[in-house]
């Protein structure tokens, strides 16, 4: 008899606990984010130093303004997909049309956000793991993600296959 009231009490406390759990977004990834640590995605390199044809070209040096070794990511993706660096605006911001056509060409979804973020709400709330997985906040995402995850190596072998360039790639692990 007393187990039982033991287990009854048990199964009441996880009970009360699972209730008083978060009740906002599920998160599959369980990491915390400190804000004393750095952010090593602000770390840039610069680009290459070069020696211009002429010195006497050479901007007088000017405090907070940019330089020739600046990166210059936006500019930079922009060139890469044909557009022209030189019609950014000042925020960023690619003022460039013929850029937003090409990239546009097959249509485009004016809600993209809105939709991802709806769907992505709605995976994450039925993909929250167990109730001791969440108790002991036990890491889901790689189990919720498992069905969309892509086996490198087998599509490494595909592509060869079908005789698709591709670069090397590290081998397979052993299961030693």
């Amino acid at each position: 008899m007393r187990r039982a009231i033991a287990l009854g009490f048990l199964i009441a406390s996880f009970g009360l606990l699972a209730a008083c759990g978060d009740r906002g977004d599920p998160k599959l990834l369980n990491i915390r984010q400190s804000q004393s640590g750095p952010d090593e995605f602000a770390i840039l390199p610069n680009k290459p130093l070069q020696t211009p044809e002429d010195l006497s070209a050479l901007p007088t040096p000017t405090p907070g303004a940019s330089n020739r070794v600046d990166v210059t990511p936006q500019s930079d993706a922009v060139a890469v997909l044909g557009g022209s660096p030189s019609r950014l605006v000042r925020d960023g911001q690619v003022s460039d049309g013929a850029l937003v056509a090409h990239a546009s060409r097959f249509g485009r979804d004016a809600d993209i956000r809105e939709n991802l973020a709806a769907s992505d709400l709605e995976f994450r709330k039925s993909n929250r793991g167990r109730l001791l997985e969440r108790l002991a906040n036990v890491n889901v995402y790689f189990e919720a993600y498992r069905q969309q995850s892509l086996d490198k190596h087998a599509e490494l072998e595909r592509l060869r296959r079908l005789g698709v360039r591709t670069p090397s790639a590290p081998p397979k692990p052993t299961d030693d």
